[in-house]
C-alpha cells in the first residue's frame, strides 16, 4: 500500500525554515537521487499544498512515499525559477517530472560578413562567429538540402579556409557548376561579393527578387554578346525555379515561428515542432516525452515548451495545439531571455488552425508508428525468450562486440536496444587499458564487462542499470568468458548469448551459444533478422570508435608526449620548423629563437630528442 505520510512528515518540518520567496524545489530519496524538480512562486505555499490536499493523484503519492528529504533554491522571480526547473529537469531527469528525453541542438547555415570570400556551412552550438545565421533547421538533412541548392544557384564556397587558401587549381564542385572558383581567382571580388548578398536575401525569404535581377542580368549578358555568361545566369534562374516550385510556402504566411502541436493515445505522447522562417517550411522533427500515463496533454505541452526552449532560440511567434496553464509566464520568461517579445498563442481558426491540424496529423501518425514499432519489438523480445528458454521477461539488451587491427588500438563496444528501439544515451566504448587484453579477444571480454558491471554493482556517477539480456558478438569461446565473468561478479540471474557467423561468415548461418546449448533459426525468421541487426549495430559502433581512436593516434605528434608544451607552443613550433622531425635535428639555439619559447622550455624539447 502506497503511504505518502512519510513524504508529508518531512514537508512540515522544513516547512517553517522556508522563506516565502519564489524559487524551485526538489524531493530526493533515501539515496539522495531527485526524484521530482517543481517551482513556486511563492515556496512555503506551495510545499504546503502536498500537506493539505486529501485526493493526491497515484503518481504524486507514490513521489511522496519516497521523499526523504527536500532541497531548495530560491530565485529573484518566478521567471528564473522556471529557467532553473527546467535547467535543472534536463540535468537531473527526475523520475516524476515530465522529460523531454530527445534534446539536441538544431543546426543553422552560417554565411560570414567578416571574411574576404565568406563561406556557406552548416553550423550546430553557440553563435560566437561574426556573420548570418539562418534556422533552426529540423534535421541536418534539410539544412544541406538548402546549402546545395544555394551552390547551385550562387556559387558560393563551402570550402575550409586551409583547403581554400592551399588550392593551386579549383576543385571539382567548380567543374559542376556548384562554385565559382574563387580560391583561384576566377571571380573578382565585387561579383562574389554579390553573390554572397543575393543569397542571403534568397534564405530570407526574397526568392522573386533575385530571379528578376538575374534575369535583367542575363538580357544584358545577351546584349553585350556575352553568350557563355547567358547560359550560365540561364542555368541559374532554372535552378531557382525548381527550388521555387518545390519550396513549402505556408498558407499561414508565417515569418518566424514554431508550430508545436501534441497528440497522445495509449498512455504515450507525439509532440511534432515545425520550423518556420521567412514564410518557409524548414522541416518538422517529432519528440516523444517521457510521463506519466494518465498526464494531460496540456501539461505535457507545458513542461515540454519551458524544457525545449531551455537552451535554443526562441521565434517571436509560438503556435500551440491548445491552451498551456502557463502561458503567461512562459511567454514573460521567454521575451526576457531573449530581449524581444515573444508571443504563445492557439490556433482556433483560419490558415494558423489549418497548419496545426497538418502537424496534429503528422504527430499522431510518427506516434502510432511509435507504438507500433514498440508492439513490434516486445514480440520479438517474446520470442527470444521462448527461443533460448530464458526465465525473464526481457525489455532490454545490450551487446557487446571488440575491435582492433593486430591487437593495437584495441576498443570493446557496447550499445543498447530497448522497447523503443535503439537506446543511443546508453552507448559505451572502452580503451582497452590491460596490455595483455589487447590480443586477447577473450580478455577484452572479461574487461570489458568487468568494468561496465562492477560500476553499476558499486553504484559509482552515471553507472548503467542492468539490463535483461546480454549478447556477445562471438562463439562458444567468448561465451564461457563472458558467462564466468558475470558469475564472479554475482550477476547469475543475467542471461548471456553469444553469436557467431557460420564457416564461410556469411549472414543467415549464425549458429547463438547459451547454457551449453547451441541454437539455429530458420533463414527467414524475424528473430534472426532482429538479432542480426542489433549484432551489425555493434559491429558499426565498435568499427567507428576503433578508427577514431586509430586515427587520433596517426595524428598525435612527437611534441605531445613533453610534458609542458601544450597547443600553443606545439603550434608556434611546428609554424616555424615545418614538422615534429625538424624540431628533432634543430639546434637548441634554433630552438629558442621560436616565439612563446623561454631557454627552460627549449631546453626541455632538446633534451626529449638527444637524450
Amino acid at each position: 500500500m502506497i503511504s505518502p505520510e512519510a513524504g508529508k512528515e518531512v514537508i512540515k518540518k522544513e516547512l517553517p525554515l522556508i522563506p516565502k520567496l519564489p524559487g524551485v524545489y526538489r524531493m530526493l530519496n533515501t539515496k539522495n537521487e531527485i526524484l521530482y524538480v517543481g517551482k513556486a512562486k511563492n515556496l512555503p505555499n506551495r510545499l504546503k499544498s502536498y500537506i493539505t490536499e486529501k485526493n493526491h493523484i497515484i503518481r504524486t503519492e507514490r513521489m511522496l512515499s519516497q521523499t526523504k528529504k527536500i532541497e531548495i533554491t530560491t530565485t529573484s522571480n518566478e521567471s528564473e525559477a522556471l529557467l532553473l526547473e527546467a535547467n535543472l529537469i534536463k540535468k537531473y531527469k527526475p523520475k516524476f517530472n515530465i522529460l523531454l528525453r530527445d534534446d539536441k541542438s538544431f543546426p543553422f547555415i552560417f554565411i560570414g560578413n567578416k571574411d574576404e570570400w565568406p563561406q556557406i556551412k552548416r553550423h550546430r552550438g553557440k553563435k560566437t562567429k561574426e556573420g548570418f545565421y539562418f534556422g533552426p533547421f529540423a534535421s541536418a538533412g534539410s539544412a544541406n538540402w538548402t546549402i546545395k541548392m544555394i551552390q547551385k544557384i550562387f556559387h558560393l564556397r563551402v570550402c575550409e579556409d586551409t583547403v581554400f587558401k592551399n588550392r593551386e587549381r579549383p576543385c571539382i564542385l567548380y567543374q559542376i557548376k556548384r562554385c565559382s572558383g574563387p580560391c583561384v581567382g576566377y571571380i573578382k571580388k565585387e561579383e562574389y561579393k554579390r553573390s554572397v548578398d543575393d543569397s542571403i536575401e534568397f534564405v530570407s525569404g526574397k526568392s522573386r527578387k533575385i530571379q528578376k535581377n538575374l534575369s535583367n542580368q542575363m538580357e544584358k549578358a545577351s546584349e553585350d554578346l556575352d553568350f557563355e555568361k547567358a547560359v550560365i545566369l540561364r542555368d541559374r534562374i532554372k535552378a531557382l525555379n525548381i527550388i521555387q516550385s518545390s519550396q513549402r510556402i505556408n498558407e499561414a504566411n508565417l515569418m518566424e515561428a514554431d508550430v508545436i502541436a501534441g497528440y497522445k493515445e495509449s498512455g504515450k505522447t507525439c509532440i511534432q515542432v515545425f520550423f518556420y522562417r521567412s514564410k518557409q517550411n524548414w522541416g518538422n522533427q517529432a519528440f516523444f516525452p517521457k510521463h506519466d500515463p494518465d498526464e494531460k496533454l496540456s501539461n505535457i505541452l507545458n513542461s515540454f515548451v519551458s524544457q525545449f526552449y531551455e537552451n535554443k532560440s526562441v521565434p517571436s511567434l509560438i503556435i500551440l495545439s491548445e491552451n498551456i496553464e502557463e502561458k503567461n509566464l512562459i511567454e514573460q520568461t521567454l521575451s526576457k531571455k531573449e530581449s524581444k517579445q515573444v508571443n504563445i498563442s492557439v490556433a482556433k481558426k483560419g490558415s494558423k488552425l489549418k497548419v496545426i491540424n497538418q502537424a496534429i496529423k503528422n504527430a499522431k501518425d510518427s506516434l502510432n508508428r511509435k507504438l507500433y514499432e514498440s508492439q513490434n519489438n516486445k514480440g520479438l523480445f517474446d520470442s527470444i525468450s521462448k527461443k533460448f528458454n530464458l526465465e525473464t521477461n526481457i525489455s532490454l539488451i545490450e551487446v557487446y562486440d571488440n575491435s582492433h587491427i593486430q591487437g593495437t588500438n584495441s576498443v570493446g563496444a557496447l550499445i543498447t536496444f530497448g522497447e523503443e528501439g535503439f537506446v543511443k544515451k546508453r552507448y559505451r566504448k572502452f580503451n582497452i587499458k590491460k596490455k595483455d587484453n589487447e590480443q586477447d579477444d577473450y580478455g577484452m571480454i572479461r574487461e570489458v564487462l568487468n568494468r561496465r558491471f562492477k560500476r553499476a554493482i558499486q553504484e559509482k556517477d552515471n553507472f548503467l542499470s542492468f539490463p535483461d539480456l546480454v549478447m556477445i558478438d562471438g562463439g562458444k569461446g567468448q561465451y564461457s568468458s563472458a558467462r564466468e565473468t558475470m558469475n564472479e561478479l554475482g550477476l547469475h540471474d543475467i542471461p548471456v548469448i553469444a553469436i557467431a557467423k557460420g564457416k564461410y561468415r556469411n549472414s543467415g548461418n549464425e549458429t547463438f551459444f547459451h547454457n551449453g546449448k547451441d541454437y539455429k533459426f530458420e533463414k527467414n525468421d524475424p528473430t534472426l533478422f532482429f538479432l542480426q541487426r542489433i549484432r551489425d549495430e555493434s559491429h558499426r559502433f565498435a568499427i567507428s570508435a576503433h578508427r577514431a581512436k586509430r586515427k587520433k593516434g596517426i595524428t598525435k605528434s612527437l611534441l605531445d608526449q613533453i610534458q609542458g608544451i601544450g597547443s600553443i607552443r606545439k603550434r608556434a613550433l611546428l609554424n616555424h620548423f615545418g614538422s615534429a622531425r625538424a624540431v628533432e635535428s634543430a639546434s637548441l639555439d634554433e630552438i629558442k629563437t621560436v616565439e612563446g619559447v623561454e631557454e627552460k622550455v627549449a631546453k626541455k624539447i632538446y633534451n626529449f630528442f638527444h637524450e
